[in-house]
Parts: C-alpha cells; sequence; structure tokens
C-alpha cells in the first residue's frame, strides 16, 4: 500500500460540564479526523485533539504541517510496514501530534486492509477495563460525580485530579472515598501543580489516605531527585508528563521508574508499543492513558490495551468520551468495560453528517 491522497476535517464537540484542566478551564474539545487513502483504496483513519495551549498547534497550523512537512515524507513508504513509517519520520524534530496521527491513522488502514482489527491480530480481549478521570471541582461536586459514574457504568476505579493544596486533595479523596465505599480504586494525578521541595511529604498524606497510584506530583526529571522520590513513595509513581518517546522511557527506567504513562494519542501507537515493550523488559507496569479522545479516538486508541506486555498499573482512561455531549461514532461503557469495535475499517464507524454538523 503507498499513500495515495488524504483530507482532514475538524469538529468541536462539546462537554456535559466546563472541565478545569491544570492549564485551562474548557467546556469543548477540538478534534482533527485524518482520512488516509492508499493507491489500492484502503482507507486509514485517526482523530487527534486541537489544543493550541496543550498541544501547541491550531488547526490551520496542523493542516498545513502535515501538507509541507509530515505527509510528503509517505511518499513512495510501504504503509503497511510499520517500522518503514517509523523511519520516514527519524529525522522530523517535533511536530509529535502529528506524527502521531499519521501513525494512528496507518495502523487502522493496515487493520482494513487485513479485514480484522488491531485488537484480534494482537491477541487481546475485546472487552477493556476502564476508569474515570474525576477532574478539579469543589470536593463534594467531584464526590457526586464520582458515585453517579461508578453507579451508571460500573466503573470500579477512579482517578482523581489532584493540585488544589493538600488540605483540598485530601478531602477530595475522603468524601470521594465516603460516596463510593471502600471497593473503588483510587489514584491522584496533580498534573505537576506542587514544587519538588517537600514533595516527598505530599506523596506519604495522599498515600496514607487511600490513594493507590501517585501521578505527576511535580515536574518529574530522570535524575537522583526522582530517584530519591521513587524510594520514599510507598505506592507506585507514575510517570506522564515528561515520557514521550522510548528514549525518554529509558532514561526513567534507568533511574528506577516502576511505572510509565503510554497514551496512543499522543505520540501514536508504534511509539506508545514501543515504550510498553521496554517497560516489559524492565519489569515496570504502565498505564494507557487518554489524551482527550471522543469515542472515535477511543476506539482506536483502546485497541493498544490488547497489545500491552507489561502489566497495567491501572485500568485504561479511554472513558473520557462519556464527558461529552455529541460524538461522530458510537461507543459506551457497561459494568466498568468498553467492548471494542468487531468492524475492522473505522472509517466505517463515522458519522459523516456529525462531522459536518460539529464543523470548526
Amino acid at each position: 500500500m503507498r499513500f495515495e491522497s488524504w483530507s482532514l476535517h475538524f469538529y468541536r464537540l462539546p462537554y456535559r460540564r466546563e472541565v478545569v484542566w491544570a492549564y485551562a478551564a474548557e467546556s469543548s474539545s477540538d478534534y482533527a479526523l485524518l482520512q488516509l487513502v492508499a493507491d489500492d483504496g484502503t482507507l486509514g483513519v485517526a482523530e487527534g485533539v486541537v489544543k493550541p495551549t496543550r498541544t501547541g498547534f491550531s488547526p490551520r497550523s496542523l493542516a498545513l504541517t502535515l501538507e509541507d512537512v509530515i505527509l510528503p515524507r509517505l511518499r513512495g513508504v510501504e504503509l503497511s510496514d510499520a517500522a518503514a513509517v517509523s523511519r520516514a519520520f527519524d529525522w522530523v524534530e517535533g511536530n509529535l501530534s502529528a506524527r502521531a496521527l499519521v501513525d494512528n491513522a496507518c495502523w487502522a488502514m493496515r487493520a482494513a486492509a487485513a479485514k480484522k482489527p488491531l485488537w484480534k491480530q494482537w491477541g487481546g480481549q475485546q472487552e477493556v477495563d476502564v476508569l474515570w478521570i474525576v477532574t478539579r471541582q469543589k470536593p463534594a461536586l467531584m464526590a457526586a460525580e464520582a458515585a453517579e459514574m461508578c453507579s451508571r457504568h460500573g466503573l470500579r476505579t477512579l482517578k482523581l485530579k489532584g493540585g488544589q493544596g493538600l488540605a483540598t486533595d485530601l478531602k477530595v479523596i475522603a468524601e470521594v472515598r465516603a460516596a463510593v465505599g471502600p471497593k473503588v480504586e483510587l489514584s491522584m494525578d496533580a498534573n505537576r501543580h506542587y514544587p519538588q521541595e517537600g514533595i516527598g511529604a505530599y506523596v506519604r498524606a495522599i498515600a496514607d489516605a487511600g490513594v493507590t497510584v501517585v501521578e505527576d506530583p511535580c515536574s518529574l526529571r530522570p535524575d537522583s531527585a526522582f530517584e530519591t522520590l521513587q524510594r520514599e513513595c510507598a505506592v507506585p509513581l507514575l510517570v506522564d508528563f515528561p515520557c514521550v518517546s522510548k528514549e525518554d522511557a529509558r532514561l526513567f527506567l534507568d533511574r528506577g521508574a516502576r511505572s510509565l504513562m503510554v497514551k496512543p494519542g499522543r505520540v501514536g501507537l508504534s511509539e506508545a508499543r514501543a515504550i510498553d515493550a521496554l517497560c516489559a523488559e524492565r519489569g515496570a507496569t504502565v498505564s494507557l492513558g487518554m489524551f482527550y479522545e471522543s469515542a472515535l479516538g477511543a476506539a482506536l486508541s483502546m485497541q493498544m490495551a490488547a497489545a500491552l506486555k507489561s502489566r497495567p498499573v491501572l485500568p485504561h482512561e479511554g472513558s473520557f468520551f462519556l464527558m461529552l455531549t455529541a460524538q461522530v461514532a458510537a461507543g459506551e461503557v457497561k459494568g466498568g468495560r468498553y467492548r471494542l469495535p468487531d468492524e475492522a475499517n473505522l472509517e466505517k464507524l463515522i458519522d459523516w453528517e456529525a462531522v459536518k454538523r460539529f464543523k470548526l
């Protein structure tokens, strides 16, 4: 299969409430839908999020980067060969999201060509355990949402967004625990909110409060300070933000990291699989993270759950699409699990009228 043509579509999908991230408050997400066409007519589609503050590009700059920088490098490349596609970008620095979008579309194309979804090719299970991310709000509101989502979707694990101050973070943990009961697992992600000085005390406090995984409590680097924090942390210390490549993963693992985040929507399935393979080799665990995917994006990124070689430290975060009030593809969570589609050609799942309706 050789690259023949492409198209790019942008749309905005609203949230059911305002979401406060570490970098901004939002009421919607903007998405880019890339469609690649091979010379034999095979289609590959992938979705990426467009958040200038988070990803560093706008719809216009992404389109120009794809047209002028990324896609020309696919000319003459055998798209069925994942290694060949990766080599095509070996000398391209930056443009992580654009490269991930193309990489994921190529994986979708391979599945469509094989007429067999990736999760089947990789020998995985069709149903994937997922968790719910409870974003920053007042503790009572976070507790109410946690209870509602666990009851409605049968979820058994929650990730609580911290970073509201130690006292508030501890209150969140206590109120959520009271709302959902003792059997629901709780993790906390502070999104690097706290200074490194004194971070050990913060980590011990939230672990003592019942959190089983601590993610990015401060800015993490693969250095001696990380080694010290890792030793002091009685629960897994999950590295997310600074780990976007297998090279990053290797540096953290060399410093004793026990758990790394892999985000197919952020780094592409190829890089995510490479990070996972390295973790398996070193005996570390992984967490499959969301990158704001709608139900369409989740249908591809969650296929990664079937390819894991290492043990997951938490269920997949791909249930974020439940935050959206509109979709361009179907998706649901029942009994705490997401069911991967039987359809190998993900383009067939797309509601193109919805793509037009929510077009930017």
